[in-house]
Order: C-alpha cells, then structure tokens, then sequence
C-alpha cells in the first residue's frame, strides 16, 4: 500500500512539475503575442515608423535566431526565446515571432486602420487566449478541429467579438472577425496562423463593412 501511495504521488508531482513548465512557457509566449497589440496604437500615431519597428525587429530577431543556433548566445532575447520554446522547437528556428511580426505587418499594408486594427487584435488575443485556454481548460475536442478545444475556440470567438466591437461599434462586423478568427485558429497550421489570422479577418471585415 505504501509502495503504491509512493508512486502516485511521484506520478502526480511528475505532473505537477511538467504542467507549470508547460503553463511558464505559454505564459511567455503569450505575452509577447499580447505586445503585437500596440501596434495599432503605434501606427496612429506613426504609420511608416511602426511598420519600419515591426520589419526591423522581425528581421532583427531572424538574425539573432540563427545566431543563437550557431551556439552564439545573445543576452536577454536567447533566453527569452529560450524559454518561450516548445519541446517542437528544440534544436529548431522558433519561427512564432516571425510569423508574428509578419501577420502584424501585413495587416498594416494591406488594409485601412479599422480594419488593421481588428485583425490585428484577432491576432493578439484571439489566437492568444485561446491558446491559453485550450491548452490548460480544453476537455472538449473534436476530430473537425484539428486537436484544438471547444474551449479554446469560444474563448478565441469572444476575444474577438469584444475586441472587434470596441473598435467598429458594430455587432455584426464584429461577429464576422470573431467567426472569421475562429474557424482560421482552428486550422492546422501552427505557427503561420499568426499570419492567416489578421489576413483573414482584415479581408473579412473589409467585405463586411461594403454590404452591412
């Protein structure tokens, strides 16, 4: 009996340990997906200078990247990333932030300010929560979402729903961005949502605007 009690409990504290890693580095991961909404703010402000920041620090973190899988360590940014990896990403170019600063930018050049700034926040904190959410709440998950949660999907449609009110003042425009976000999140494609998302979103609510 003792044997066995000692065994769950090194069973569960195995658990433990491997859940508040895994929370640590979605955390980190998160937070730097939560920065990328300030760049709507930024662009009304200085549209050409926020688009010079998103592709210089885009192209800047590609640099250190391969720097640091060369065995270069750079201070503070090869332990961010460090942490920020998934166990996918070892030994691997953590290509997140990429596509990140990508999905921003073109969500800035390829659309008007309202709009760029709902796909943006989509981006932000649709993707984000719904991350978070799938990853630690998720119970529900259905083969048509590719692994992805039930959970996590709601939180991503809400996310977006408030967010794309906030700036449109519009229910039903809002209610497209946040479909829109959903059923892109949901899709199997990794890393390079971070892309499709504020893409898909922008066009969405750009075709929304003409015909409600």
């Amino acid at each position: 009996m003792v044997l066995v009690q000692s065994i769950s409990s090194n069973f569960s504290s195995r658990f433990a340990v491997k859940d508040a890693i895994e929370l640590k580095t979605e955390i980190i991961r998160k937070a730097i997906h939560f920065l990328i909404a300030l760049s709507p703010s930024m662009a009304a402000y200085n549209k050409p200078l926020t688009v010079f920041l998103l592709l210089a620090g885009t192209l800047g973190y590609t640099l250190m990247e391969y720097l640091r899988l060369s065995g270069v360590k750079i201070p503070v940014i090869s332990s961010i990333t460090s942490m920020a990896s998934r166990p996918r990403d070892n030994g691997h170019f953590v290509i997140g932030p990429v596509t990140l600063g990508f999905g921003a930018l073109l969500a800035l050049l390829l659309y008007p300010s309202a709009a760029a700034a709902i796909a943006i926040y989509a981006l932000a904190f649709g993707d984000g929560i719904a991350s978070l959410v799938g990853k630690f709440f998720g119970k529900l998950r259905p083969d048509f979402l590719f692994g992805k949660s039930i959970e996590g999907s709601a939180a991503c449609f809400a996310a977006v729903l408030v967010s794309a009110y906030a700036v449109s003042g519009s229910m039903q425009i809002a209610a497209v961005a946040a479909f829109t976000a959903m059923i892109v999140e949901a899709l199997p494609l990794e890393d390079y949502d971070n892309m499709a998302i504020p893409v898909a979103v922008g066009l969405a609510v750009q075709f929304a605007s003409k015909v409600i």
